[in-house]
């Protein structure tokens, strides 16, 4: 399968490609994990449908979209499957999904589930942590320092971060020019730099338990 394009992602999604039983519909952020794990699994009844990634940037939208994606697609699957936390819903998504009869991951958002939801419970003490995923990694213009005009009002910076610490870089996969680039995204940002190999986590659990 040809690389999916980040900024596609973010901009536009995935769409399914119709074939397989179940659908699991996530969030652009987490295409090429999902992706990944449905090969080396050979999971090929899985089929994958991403909404747009810059949805986390307006949360409120994020129930919406995901109740109509159900809908869309549901007469054409067996089951469907939703990859989104709680995601700043606000709990709202968990109930639309109770509704609509469909299951979706368990935890507070996709930072938590990637180390782990019990895991990341485990140091509440880290309330002054910046988190990056590989996909924010390769898209940190896109999701922080434009949108927060960090790129014509460098200034704000601190107002911004001044109560942050450090930056996690929670690392699905081990290469070194992300590691690099998470670094320089804490530069940026002017904070201490932490790396974390979370792989999967959770994510790996519940496809799992999705493919059946």
């Amino acid at each position: 399968m040809a690389l999916i394009d980040d900024d596609v992602l973010t901009t536009e999604g995935l769409a399914p490609s119709h074939q397989g039983r179940v659908l699991l519909i996530a969030c652009g952020a987490l295409a090429h994990e999902v992706l990944a794990l449905k090969r080396a699994n050979q999971w090929q009844h899985l089929d994958l449908q991403c909404l747009p990634a810059n949805l986390h940037l307006y949360p409120d939208r994020i129930t919406e979209a995901v109740a109509k994606a159900v809908a869309a697609h549901r007469a054409e699957y067996d089951s469907i499957f939703v990859l989104y936390a709680d995601c700043g819903t606000g709990g709202q998504l968990l109930e639309k999904c109770k509704e609509l009869g469909v299951e979706m991951i368990e935890g507070p958002h996709c930072y938590s589930f990637f180390e782990g939801n019990a895991a990341f419970a485990a140091h509440p003490d880290e309330f002054t942590a910046f988190y990056l995923t590989d996909f924010l990694v390769r898209q940190f213009d896109a999701f922080v320092w434009r949108p927060m005009g960090l790129d014509r009002h460098p200034q704000l910076r601190d107002m911004y971060f001044g109560n942050y610490t450090k930056l996690v870089y929670q690392a699905q996969t081990n290469d070194t020019a992300l590691d690099a680039k998470a670094e320089d995204c804490a530069r940026r940002l002017g904070l201490a730099y932490e790396r974390r190999f979370t792989g999967y986590g959770d994510l790996a659990v519940v496809m799992a338990q999705a493919a059946g």
